[in-house]
């Protein structure tokens, strides 16, 4: 376990492997541990880092704002204080919409762009998810914590078909605040990266599961409008969480990807 001092609070981390830098960026309500297998994966062939955004998992959580931007700022800076002048991001859900706009704000910093299932525009987020990031309908699920982590359980086999899953969940739901569960979604909600895409000149690769009920699965159609150098990855038998869902091919592909040699 390991962890940095920010400016704007305390980030954890776990770093694993030896060679070149990869950083990975969880999805809302989740933690780097659901980056455990692309980790012990990935970790063979490049020095693989998996950080909690400030409002989850194990950082701090003592914050105003948990926005999008926060976290692109938070992964700037994370890379300026660990020395990583430039690396590839692989986000899953909003940690990908984190690593394109950082692809955008500070192109200096990434080499290439990987996103699992990740929003492009806030829209396409299923219905519930969107209503989370409502303040009232946040503080009414947080006043229900036990009942909402209990739906939640009941519904983890029709969101992802890994049997960790809702144990996975249960135990990121209880790190969160209802500040980090609510702005973060709300701000995620209001995103749309469609105006912006054009300026991403780096290899960017999407990966999309055919039965996400998360994220629309459709999501990789303005990554591949807007991303001039962008390939675009189905699998079509994973839901949201691809990473879990579909490990070997999912690390595979990924690892493929980061393989290639940046044009010179």
């Amino acid at each position: 376990m390991s962890s940095i001092t920010t400016d704007q609070g305390i980030v954890h981390y776990e770093v694993y492997g030896r060679g070149r830098p990869v950083i990975l960026l969880h999805g809302w309500l989740g933690s780097w541990g659901l980056w455990q297998e692309t980790m012990a994966y990935l970790g063979a062939f490049y020095r693989t880092y998996a950080m909690d955004f400030w409002g989850f998992g194990e950082s701090g959580k003592k914050r105003e704002t948990y926005a999008v931007q926060d976290f692109v700022s938070l992964v700037n800076q994370f890379m300026l204080q660990l020395g990583i002048e430039r690396a590839p991001l692989v986000g899953h859900s909003m940690g990908g919409t984190v690593s394109l706009a950082l692809a955008i704000q500070h192109p200096e910093r990434v080499s290439k762009a990987v996103v699992v299932g990740s929003p492009i525009v806030g829209s396409s987020l299923a219905f519930p998810l969107k209503l989370a990031g409502y303040r009232p309908i946040a503080f009414l699920l947080f006043n229900m914590m036990g009942l909402f982590r209990a739906g939640v359980r009941v519904a983890s086999p029709f969101i992802c078909r890994d049997p960790r899953f809702p144990a996975m969940m249960d135990r990121d739901l209880s790190r969160t605040t209802v500040e980090s569960f609510l702005l973060s979604i709300a701000s995620l909600r209001r995103t749309d990266l469609r105006p912006s895409l054009s300026q991403i000149k780096i290899p960017s690769l999407g990966i999309y599961g055919a039965r996400d009920n998360i994220v629309h699965p459709a999501q990789w159609q303005p990554m591949q409008k807007g991303i001039p150098n962008v390939r675009i990855e189905h699998l079509p038998q994973a839901g949201h969480f691809v990473m879990l869902e579909e490990p070997g091919e999912f690390s595979r592909r990924l690892k493929a990807f980061l393989d290639e040699k940046l044009p010179a």
